[in-house]
């Protein structure tokens, strides 16, 4: 009863996740996972701890992972802070820099969990349109405020900001933290680690979840200056101090030294990606180029909720927003290639029932 609930879950909205159907096999391509499983070496690692030590608490500080990530990326372990999945690294930074602030900036289309973080930790906001091209107006970052958050891509959008343009916000917010989200960096899009050394008010978010197949297991990870991976760490350890359990710790250290598994399971996303853009145009679908592992579309003749039904009936899901200038969109994952042939052969069957229709 709602009468027990603290003031501020009243005003909660909290964040809609892609549908996990359990009772009717679909083709998932609702939620961006990535239709190659993790990496053989993960599974093993996985396997491998599966045995009497999950009576001990796993490694606070996720001492192996860090390093292996550090050093792949040419920063120390002390640049590293590792979480559950990059959705409990953002909470964690939300709340460890924009708090008590002025308003932290981010786009009108963009991942819809920022907001829902602004309002848990009572953060003032304030997002701005993206152009009319879908894009960022850097100028409009030049702007006092709290903070600055960018997907990058972006999501559900799929488009991608240059590193320069990253490095103009960076120089126009000097003494704000500017959160570069990259969940689909891997994709497509080039990575502002390498800003990390030159700016103290970069933090850079990642996830294993999209290019390394572990969303099942939950990790993520920040890479920035200490002094902002401290801030990290003083969250965490007063809300939890073992977020990543030793499954998850084994698993994420094996995929990512698994290079040869991400290389080769990424590049067959990307090549997919480009056939069902291109198909998707032909068969008359504006696509937004994409350098994730989704393509955002939308038809002018056939409403997207209509796509979204239409899909659905043939077994197949795909995401639709109920938003602003993008309810006339569908965001669809790249499945594996047979599963992008059926997604390809149903939405052509779909626009030749609605085009008979009209006759």
């Amino acid at each position: 009863m709602s009468r027990f609930w603290s003031p501020i879950v009243e005003r909660l909205v909290p964040y809609t996740p892609g549908e996990q159907p359990k009772n009717q096999v679909f083709i998932k391509l609702n939620t961006n996972e990535n239709p190659y499983g993790p990496s053989p070496s993960a599974l093993d690692a996985i396997r491998a701890a599966t045995d009497v030590g999950l009576r001990l608490y796993p490694d606070p500080e996720a001492t192996d992972l860090k390093s292996a990530i550090g050093a792949d990326l040419q920063l120390g372990s002390d640049n590293i802070f590792v979480g559950n999945g990059s959705d409990d690294v953002l909470a964690h930074a939300f709340n460890a820099f924009f708090t008590g602030k002025e308003p932290v900036l981010f786009a009108d289309v963009t991942y819809s969990f920022y907001r829902t973080y602004c309002r848990l930790y009572s953060i003032e906001y304030r997002t701005i349109p993206l152009n009319d091209a879908f894009e960022y107006d850097l100028e409009d970052y030049a702007v006092p405020c709290g903070g600055v958050v960018i997907a990058n891509p972006n999501a559900p959008t799929g488009i991608a900001m240059s590193l320069d343009s990253l490095e103009q916000v960076l120089r126009q917010n000097p003494d704000v933290v500017v959160l570069v989200d990259e969940a689909y960096v891997d994709f497509g899009a080039e990575s502002a680690v390498t800003l990390v050394p030159r700016y103290d008010n970069l933090l850079v978010v990642q996830t294993f979840s999209k290019s390394r197949s572990l969303a099942g297991m939950r990790v993520g990870f920040a890479a920035g200056q200490p002094h902002l991976i401290e801030a990290l760490r003083r969250i965490k350890d007063s809300f939890n101090s073992y977020p990543i359990s030793r499954l998850s710790l084994a698993g994420g250290l094996a995929a990512w030294n698994d290079r040869d598994w991400f290389e080769t399971t990424r590049d067959k996303v990307v090549v997919d990606r480009k056939r069902v853009a291109e198909a998707l145009k032909v068969q008359g679908f504006t696509v937004l180029p994409s350098a994730t592992n989704f393509v955002f579309a939308s038809h002018s003749k056939v409403p997207a909720r209509d796509l979204l039904t239409g899909l659905r009936s043939r077994g197949i899901l795909v995401r639709h927003f109920i938003q602003p200038r993008i309810d006339n969109w569908l965001r669809i994952s790249i499945g594996s290639s047979q599963e992008c042939g059926k997604l390809l052969d149903a939405t052509g069957d779909i626009l030749l029932e609605t085009a008979a229709g009209r006759k």
